[in-house]
């Protein structure tokens, strides 16, 4: 169940440029957990939420904060990027969080995680690492599973107006795809060759996820050839992967890397 922002403590926030970005945090044992949130998701949602109580219960270092755009951070949703969000994610980590970590991310959150440790393993800092748990990663997203699946008139549409507005499954208004989103996107793309997660990965996969297909989690499983990883294919998960099996699922796996 989603939180509510008066039910528990404010925010904390650290600027990143111009962005306000909100987290929340705690010390405890290593190694700590942060959690990646997916596209128009927040920190306060059901699967942060309750990874959030299981760390409390263990005495486990968790980090959880929303990306500019989303939840309780500044700026408008309709501004952000991909290499924003990785700038944000990995300021976050470096500003607050000590020894390794778990990074748990979901949807794109799975590939901004990525995306952050292979930036982290670039600067000297693979040492942070302790492994990576992707719920229906959605690795490259803006291109494969968006750009390249829309109609010729969606995409020029995006192209003349800047904008695109893409019914949603999970909110009952439509939200944006911007021309920057899926050019700067672009910038980010993983899946055209070897990816190092640099410590172990496990990925919990939905096959009847109609948003990002078993498959594709599959093709990022033969990228990660030298790291050591695990898969869970749940016959029946959908994309969010929200109901209480799914989520025991997850500790385990966080637990199983801990």
């Amino acid at each position: 169940m989603t939180e509510k922002p008066s039910q528990i403590a404010p925010p904390a926030f650290l600027d990143v440029g111009e962005r306000r970005i909100a987290w929340r945090g705690r010390p405890g044992k290593a190694p700590g957990v942060v959690w990646f949130g997916g596209f128009k998701s927040d920190m306060l949602a059901t699967k942060a939420s309750r990874l959030d109580r299981w760390a409390r219960a263990a005495g486990r270092a968790f980090m959880r904060f929303d990306y500019s755009g989303h939840g309780e951070s500044s700026r408008k949703f309709d501004d952000g990027t991909i290499g924003q969000w990785l700038e944000e994610s990995l300021a976050v980590i470096r500003s607050h969080t000590e020894g390794p970590q778990i990074l748990v991310g979901s949807s794109m959150g799975g590939w901004i995680a990525l995306l952050a440790a292979r930036e982290l393993a670039r600067a000297g800092e693979a040492q942070r690492l302790a492994g990576l748990v992707l719920i229906a990663p959605a690795v490259d997203f803006t291109q494969a599973l968006m750009w390249e699946r829309m109609s010729p008139e969606v995409q020029q549409e995006i192209l003349d107006q800047g904008r695109w507005l893409r019914p949603s499954d999970y909110s009952p208004e439509p939200y944006a795809i911007t021309r920057a989103l899926i050019e700067e996107g672009r910038d980010h793309l993983l899946l055209g060759g070897m990816i190092r997660a640099h410590c172990p990965v496990h990925i919990l996969q939905g096959m009847e996820d109609p948003d990002v297909p078993w498959r594709h989690a599959m093709e990022l499983v033969q990228r990660l050839a030298h790291d050591p990883v695990s898969v869970t294919m749940i016959r029946d998960g959908d994309h969010r992967l929200s109901r209480e099996e799914d989520i025991e699922r997850l500790i385990r796996a966080v637990e199983t890397i801990a």
